[in-house]
């Protein structure tokens, strides 16, 4: 960084399925422009409820692309500055290997206690889990299992510590040097839900901000979506 360059903050809405390539792009950002990174991770939903109440963020990267779309028509975003980050995908993961088949029968089949998933009213990975059961035909038969999460962090917990057996997470979560890193999954054919295309908007309080709009550039290079692909993304 050259010392002409003026150093600053910027504070960033992290939909929590993203958190794990974030986590590594955030300090190389760091290194290469001398900005610092203020991370929130949470459910999208969530963060749309803070922004529209004045929270503090200068950049959303969402879950959804509703909900950058919806908070730029409510003149809370820079009209212009959206784009899509990631494309994310679902997966149907248990930490017990061989519990998840690769045609994801084991739903159908039903041998097990409880199917976590995010809700669907906060976080559309959640909406993509219950649209995939609804295509499925089998919402109602395995409605009595589910166990909700308030986003896909959450979620992951409960299938992490076993209090779930199996559950609907995002396979960033679970994906590292291009494989299922532990356990058993189905990674979801993108035919049974409506695609988890992830976008980024610049708010309000990031406008003519150094530190937000290096960011938001940062985030369209080859390094930042090297490690986007790492995690099993689509870009």
């Amino acid at each position: 960084m050259s010392s002409s360059s003026y150093a600053a903050e910027v504070l960033v809405a992290v939909a929590a399925n993203f958190a794990a390539p974030m986590q590594k792009i955030a300090p190389l950002f760091e290194k290469d422009t001398g900005h610092k990174v203020i991370l929130s991770f949470g459910a999208t939903g969530s963060f749309y409820a803070q922004i529209k109440n004045g929270g503090p963020f200068q950049i959303l990267l969402s879950a959804d692309d509703e909900t950058p779309l919806k908070l730029e028509k409510e003149g809370l975003g820079i009209v212009g500055s959206r784009f899509t980050y990631a494309t994310g995908k679902l997966v149907l993961w248990s930490k017990q290997p061989g519990k998840v088949d690769d045609a994801g029968q084991i739903l159908k089949a039903g041998n097990f206690q409880r199917l976590a998933m995010a809700n669907p009213k906060l976080s559309p990975y959640g909406m993509a889990a219950h649209e995939t059961l609804a295509k499925l035909d089998l919402l109602q038969t395995v409605q009595p299992k589910i166990v909700q999460g308030d986003n896909i962090a959450q979620t992951y917990q409960f299938v992490f510590t076993e209090n779930a057996q199996l559950g609907f997470v995002a396979l960033s979560q679970v994906y590292a040097d291009s494989k299922i890193a532990q356990g058993s999954a189905w990674v979801v054919p993108s035919h049974l839900h409506s695609p988890l295309q992830q976008d980024a908007l610049l708010l309000n309080l990031g406008k003519n901000k150094p530190a937000a709009e290096a960011l938001m550039n940062y985030l369209k290079t080859d390094k930042a979506k090297n490690i986007i692909r790492a995690f099993g993304y689509a870009v």
